[in-house]
């Protein structure tokens, strides 16, 4: 929620300043919210025409902030002064207005909550302000909302095991589909040869996955299966939460640090620890006492069954998923000193890897490697993601990268290499790309960029080769580690045909993160015939005490599961996809992640507590999702 600023009117005594001795009036005009941090706060001063001329300044403490001078107005004297939003605004701190000097009065800086992608309306906070109890804590000791109530919001310790209680019968009366596989797979359906391991097959003219035992399977999961959802900064803002656990009590166990946050507020710590708090955490230990590590696991199974899901998906627990109760995919990202970016790329999460760099290889091994024992060589496991959404960017934004870098960046190399087989000479080059390049070297040692679309052939051939060597070295290291299972690409969210076309090469199946409507007309590229599988897609609404939608926005609880349903069901006629899964388990933290998203995404709210519009929608697609793409899928 974005908050317009509003004039607020605050009239105050001015005397001295002027060296007058009569009472005169500032007209103060200062907003109470601001909502943009990039953007400088303005403050509007008016005073009598004495004042033209005088300076002017606001004063933390003994501290400057801005300053300026009147200037004449229609019938009196004024001033507009600007500074910078933060630190000021996040308790917020009281400031002093000084003219010609003198203290005259204080004023309060407008308020900035920091670190949510989304914020608290704007009416309601307000009403808070001004409200005998104030704004904060903005959360209760349960890490929800404090300023609005709602169904199922928990009030007191007696209310989460209720709840608890509550479930348990709910599961009890649902006790998950019938006609399943010990993995998940159509027990009733057509049945394939069995591998011992999940592979992709083409079974009349639909893509299917295929379970150890050899049933059809279509994987209905769920990501971030974990009790790691519900960690938030406490850094700069302690004062947004009800006093939090002392340090040696139990609860106290939640406090931590970390370093992730490549967006947002905390992404100015530039790496350093910044402190934090973990509410799923911590209502899960009031709720299932000091065993709830194992219960929460083994109740993680229980649930996905009783939902009608057969699947954990990306980024989950793996003393959740190594129980092996409940078939799961693996995710690796090769990271470290010795994994080079591709420095003159660009990409929402980060430069790109270099795939030609020695060091892609060995951190993709050594990430690969940690795996034995573990997801490689596990039945259980679909099988292996590297990376995650990726900037993939258009079909020559890669090559144009390579050229942007520096001389020793390994893909620049590989790519002059090329354009001197091709080329021989520089001059040949020149001719081509209406480049005035001297030598080779000084191709090597410059980074221009080439008029796009003279050297369009050259772009897009090295892009191709780039990726078809990202997707082959991925492949390699893969089936290196786990010849049995299948590689799943890297989760594109944003993606050319030029990028598609690469994966369908090494990909056994090729993942996409689809945050849509409705993906039953979704479609590769014509040449394509290759089975995918959708890594996340979500709903949200703003009905549960929470700020943010996430990346699709409902009505209400109702709407979002009658979403969920659409979605699936277009997925499950869809005949190249061959699973969803939902992102995430867990509600995010109502104040944020580390790089600020707060999403009403989770089949679960930050108190453990399911969602049951939502549930129910996944239940009634689950349960019957086989028969469903069976008698609906539509053939190509």
């Amino acid at each position: 929620m974005r908050f317009p600023h509003l004039g607020l009117a605050v009239f105050l005594a001015l005397a001295a300043a002027t060296g007058r001795s009569a009472e005169q009036l500032l007209e103060i005009v200062c907003p109470p919210l601001h909502d943009k941090q990039d953007q400088p706060v303005v403050v509007k001063i008016r005073g009598p025409r004495e004042l033209v001329g005088k300076p002017i300044a606001l004063r933390k403490e003994d501290a400057p902030i801005c300053e300026g001078r009147f200037e004449p107005d229609a019938d009196g004297a004024a001033v507009k002064l600007s500074f910078e939003p933060l630190p000021w605004g996040i308790r917020p701190d009281v400031l002093s207005v000084v003219v010609d000097g003198v203290r005259q009065t204080q004023i309060t800086a407008p308020l900035v909550l920091i670190g949510m992608r989304g914020n608290p309306p704007r009416d309601e906070v307000l009403a808070a302000l001004n409200a005998p109890g104030g704004l904060f804590p903005l959360l209760d000791r349960f890490g929800q909302y404090r300023h609005r109530q709602w169904p199922g919001k928990i009030l007191t310790l007696d209310d989460l095991r209720r709840h608890r209680d509550a479930e348990r019968k709910d599961l009890q009366e649902h006790p998950g589909a019938q006609g399943w596989s010990a993995y998940g797979g159509w027990l009733e359906g057509p049945q394939l040869p069995a591998t011992g391991f999940f592979h992709a097959a083409k079974h009349e003219g639909r893509w299917w996955l295929v379970d150890p035992e050899g049933s059809l399977f279509w994987s209905h999961g769920i990501d971030c299966v974990r009790s790691a959802s519900g960690v938030t900064p406490i850094a700069d803002r302690v004062h947004y939460f009800d006093p939090l656990p002392p340090q040696g009590t139990p609860e106290s166990q939640f406090l931590s640090q970390q370093t992730w946050a490549p967006k947002g507020y905390y992404q100015r710590f530039q790496g350093k620890p910044f402190e934090t708090f973990n509410f799923t955490g911590v209502n899960l230990l009031r709720k299932y006492g000091p065993t709830w590590t194992t219960a929460f696991a083994q109740l993680a199974h229980v649930r996905l069954f009783s939902w009608g899901m057969n699947s954990i998906g990306n980024w989950s627990d793996p003393a959740i998923y190594l129980l092996r109760k409940t078939p799961y995919v693996a995710t690796c990202s090769p990271s470290g000193r010795d994994v080079r970016p591709l420095e003159g790329s660009t990409g929402y999460w980060g430069k790109f890897p270099d795939p030609f760099h020695d060091g892609f290889r060995a951190g993709l091994r050594t990430a690969l490697e940690r795996e034995q024992g573990k997801a490689a060589g596990d039945p259980w496991c679909i099988g292996f993601f590297v990376h995650n959404e990726l900037g993939w960017g258009d079909e020559t934004s890669l090559a144009v990268a390579a050229l942007a870098s520096p001389a020793d960046q390994p893909a620049k190399q590989a790519f002059v290499d090329d354009l001197k087989a091709k080329y021989e000479t520089i001059e040949r080059l020149n001719a081509a790309w209406g480049t005035p390049h001297a030598s080779w070297n000084a191709l090597l040692a410059g980074t221009h960029v080439p008029d796009k679309q003279k050297a369009a052939n050259d772009l897009k051939a090295f892009y191709t080769r780039l990726a078809e060597q990202y997707f082959r070295t991925c492949r390699e290291e893969v089936k290196r580690a786990a010849p049995n299972q299948m590689y799943m690409g890297c989760r594109f969210a944003w993606v050319n045909d030029r990028a598609a076309r690469a994966a369908a090469e090494y990909c056994d199946v090729i993942a996409y993160n689809l945050y849509k409507r409705d993906i039953a007309g979704f479609r590769l590229p014509a040449e394509i015939d290759r089975p995918v599988i959708v890594g996340e897609f979500h709903f949200g609404a703003l009905d549960r005490g929470m700020f943010h939608p996430g990346l699709q926005k409902t009505a209400d609880q109702q709407e979002r599961a009658a979403m969920y349903k659409g979605y699936v069901q277009g997925a499950l006629r869809n005949p190249w996809i061959v699973g969803t899964h939902w992102f995430q388990y867990g509600d995010q933290a109502t104040t944020g992640r580390g790089d600020g998203e707060n999403y009403q995404i989770g089949f679960l709210d930050i108190c453990d507590s399911p969602y049951p519009e939502t549930i129910a929608a996944c239940r009634e697609v689950g349960y019957a999702m086989y028969a469903y793409r069976d008698q609906q899928a539509e053939k190509p």
